[in-house]
């Protein structure tokens, strides 16, 4: 099993898909790193040998990513609560941060929409 940078790469996808699986690495840093170390995106994870993988390990091992990277997000975040941006105020009440629109969009960020009832007004 292919393991780099704590994570364990699905065997039977290619080796540019495969590394997006680590947190940090998409599709294009991905088949950048492959150019460079001149590995074939096409072939499947389980058919790279020892000598492959330990280029690979120690291409990423000098990048931030998995750990270094999720720790680096949530510091920066914190930095903008603790600031009193605008930003970091948007990240605290769980609002969307880059300036969409709210009115009908962001479920995602608002979470799931809860009906209130109408209250009838009684008559006298």
């Amino acid at each position: 099993m292919a393991r780099i940078a704590g994570v364990n790469l699905p065997k039977e996808k290619r080796v540019e898909i495969g590394l997006t699986t680590i947190y940090g690495i998409g599709k294009n840093l991905s088949n950048r790193i492959l150019k460079e170390v001149n590995i074939d995106p096409n072939i499947k994870i389980n058919d790279l040998n020892e000598n492959q993988l330990a280029i690979l390990r120690e291409k990423i091992e000098k990048m931030a990513v998995e750990g270094d990277l999720r720790r680096r997000v949530q510091m920066d975040v914190k930095r903008l609560q603790e600031v009193g941006s605008y930003r970091g105020f948007r990240h605290r009440k769980g609002l969307p941060v880059r300036g969409q629109q709210t009115k009908t969009n962001a479920r995602t960020r608002k979470g799931k929409r809860k009906t209130v009832a109408n209250k009838k007004i009684a008559t006298k």
